[in-house]
């Protein structure tokens, strides 16, 4: 099979297994979110843990230790993501999966923004566009929701701010990992311990596939990390930016044919709009690329 096509194969698993995951939360009920994520934390760093020693990637972790600044951006990384494993989960567990598929569809329109906020980057005119639509969309949910759609909020901004710490530190996927599921780890296993020692555990409680169940929190993070791994490899930015919407339509279509999710006429039109806003930032996208691939080209032949 050419390296390109199995690339392509890796990112579809990985964006795949991240949109079937509301259907796993459920299965962990009825341990509460951060019950979840406690366990999610410990069972991957033991999960990282052992995929570091057999891939020898030991140094590594340490350099990520000697290094003040990039330990600083993977702790920041760390809370961060532990915010939106726990509002996701939390998102799943309580009838919000369409909400919460609606954070990962802005997720790539909040990254520009931190781009422009943050880093002082400048948007082109089709860009400004698709942020105004989205903006719009934005309130077209709130005033249909009743309220700021903010699951789906802090899930795009949460995530956004841990994909610009992770372009920051410029560190291995696995390594990362490993070391942000480290940070957190002490403080997820006190809380598992505390609601051991006062009778809130839903770990041995119900049976031992339950338990089977939280222990394989670890695998099932890992698993998509290592496929969007040797995705990243193999194919181009565009292809690889294209999957990135494969996981919230799965997330969405489950949350209307598999958790009957309430979807009146004016949550349709936020969603329309979000999707025509993600239409014109992706077709911009791809037309500058192939622009600046031609100029390449052509000084190059110059």
């Amino acid at each position: 099979m050419p390296d390109a096509r199995r690339g392509l194969l890796f990112g579809v698993a990985a964006y795949a297994m991240w949109g079937l995951f509301p259907l796993y939360w459920g299965l962990l009920e009825p341990a509460g979110a951060f019950e979840i994520l406690a366990h999610r934390v410990l069972w991957s760093c033991v999960t990282m843990s052992v995929l570091l020693l057999l891939l020898r990637r030991g140094p590594q972790l340490l350099a990520i230790w000697r290094d003040r600044r990039v330990r600083l951006l993977l702790t920041v990384a760390a809370v961060v993501v532990s915010v939106n494993w726990a509002t996701y989960i939390w998102g799943v567990n309580h009838d919000r999966v369409v909400e919460t598929s609606l954070g990962y569809f802005i997720n790539p329109l909040v990254t520009v923004l931190m781009g422009v906020v943050i880093l002082k980057e400048r948007l082109r005119p089709l860009q400004w566009w698709a942020m105004g639509i989205a903006t719009a969309a934005v309130v077209v949910l709130s005033v249909d929701y009743g309220r700021l759609p903010y699951i789906a909020l802090v899930l795009a901004f949460t995530f956004g701010s841990y994909g610009l710490c992770k372009k920051t530190a410029n560190v291995g996927a696995t390594d990362s990992l490993t070391y942000e599921t480290a940070v957190i780890a002490p403080f997820a296993l006190a809380y598992v311990a505390w609601l051991g020692a006062t009778g809130g555990s839903n770990f041995a409680n119900h049976g031992v596939g339950h338990s089977l169940l939280f222990m394989a929190t670890g695998v099932i993070t890992a698993v998509p990390l290592i496929c969007f791994g040797a995705a990243a490899t193999r194919v181009s930015m565009v292809s690889l930016g294209l999957l990135q919407y494969l996981a919230p339509i799965i997330q969405f279509a489950l949350g209307i044919l598999w958790f009957h999710e309430d979807m009146p006429a004016g949550r349709w039109a936020g969603f329309v709009l979000v999707w025509i806003a993600l239409t014109i930032f992706t077709i911009e996208a791809v037309n500058h690329r192939r622009r600046q691939l031609r100029l390449t080209v052509e000084a190059s032949a110059a």
